[in-house]
């Protein structure tokens, strides 16, 4: 494949993590393609010295690929810096990656033959591969989900028209969570069809989490209400087809317990109380249901989701009053 000018802009929006990064970067300079046909740009969120300073290593080893860095002070979180990086790019598509995944030496090649064999495609969704044991941990688990999902930026391609048409990424997004269905959403609302390239493949190694990091996961869920807002009949269908009744039920049992308890009705508390334990035993169990059993995991498992329902509606609610919208 030969190319005068890029056909395909990867874009990789960075935060502090170099050492993945490079193994990002080094799995692209081994690209299976006419490096004259694509070019890296790596929209750097944390704006670090050494980021700047290993793309230009790279860039100076590896002569054959087009490197661009971008130091982005002026926005917050991948959706800003990835519009960022998009403003740079040359290529008439626009494929998008995270700096802690593993693109496969033929990805960028055959992202690239999925759109321009398919015109009527405004983008289209490559595969994540996450490798996780038999017996995943919650976050190990929770990583796979990638695997599943419609759309994500570990491994996209949008066509550069589509993508400038709906205004690239909404940068009320600060966080990681739910940009790429916002976007997903708008092309095909505004644009056209967006489909699969199961051949362009990217594998996404689960990195390691500290304790309890489920229930600092729950704050995402701000950025659900962002999303419902902009897209509700869509996030019922296709994210989430009902609110978390489960949490709902749990919070309400929790509450009255405490106050049947200041108020001296002890038999109201007992019982309330009892249906929290039972309801929070519950969702316990599910979710280590085919999960690791390692004493430290279940603790874990138990004492995150003792804090999960009440953590998750406190985020839900204050999601819901920001972007002023009916989110439960």
């Amino acid at each position: 494949m030969q190319a005068s000018e890029p056909l395909v802009s990867v874009v990789i929006a960075t935060y502090r993590r170099e050492a993945l990064l490079k193994r990002c970067l080094l799995a692209l300079c081994h690209q299976q393609m006419d490096t004259r046909a694509f070019e890296i740009i790596v929209a750097d969120d944390g704006c670090e010295p050494a980021i700047a300073a290993l793309v230009a290593a790279l860039a100076a080893r590896y002569r054959a690929v087009t490197f661009r860095y971008t130091a982005v002070p002026a926005t917050q979180g991948p959706a800003g810096a990835r519009n960022a990086g998009a403003r740079l790019a040359r290529g008439e598509i626009l494929a998008f990656t995270d700096d802690d995944t593993i693109p496969s030496p033929d990805w960028v090649c055959n992202g690239y033959l999925a759109l321009a064999g398919t015109p009527g495609w405004c983008a289209a969704a490559g595969r994540v591969v996450v490798p996780t044991p038999a017996r995943p941990t919650d976050h190990e688990r929770d990583t796979a989900g990638l695997a599943s999902a419609e759309f994500v930026t570990a491994n996209c391609f949008v066509r550069r028209t589509a993508f400038e048409r709906v205004g690239g990424f909404d940068e009320r997004f600060t966080r990681a969570w739910r940009e790429d269905s916002d976007l997903q959403f708008r092309l095909e609302g505004q644009v056209g069809p967006v489909g699969r390239a199961t051949d362009a493949v990217v594998e996404h190694p689960v990195r390691p989490a500290e304790w309890g990091a489920s229930a600092r996961a729950q704050a995402k869920v701000f950025f659900d209400a962002l999303l419902y807002k902009k897209h509700p009949r869509l996030y019922r269908q296709r994210i989430r087809r009902v609110p978390p009744w489960d949490y709902y039920v749990i919070v309400a049992c929790a509450g009255v317990a405490l106050a049947g308890a200041l108020a001296g009705a002890a038999q109201v508390a007992a019982v309330a109380a009892a249906g929290w334990v039972l309801l929070t035993a519950a969702f316990c169990a599910r979710r280590l249901r085919g999960a690791s059993w390692r004493p430290r995991h279940v603790c874990e498992m138990v004492v995150t989701s003792i804090v999960i329902p009440p953590l998750s509606l406190y985020w839900r609610l204050r999601g819901a009053l920001a972007f002023r919208t009916g989110f439960l």
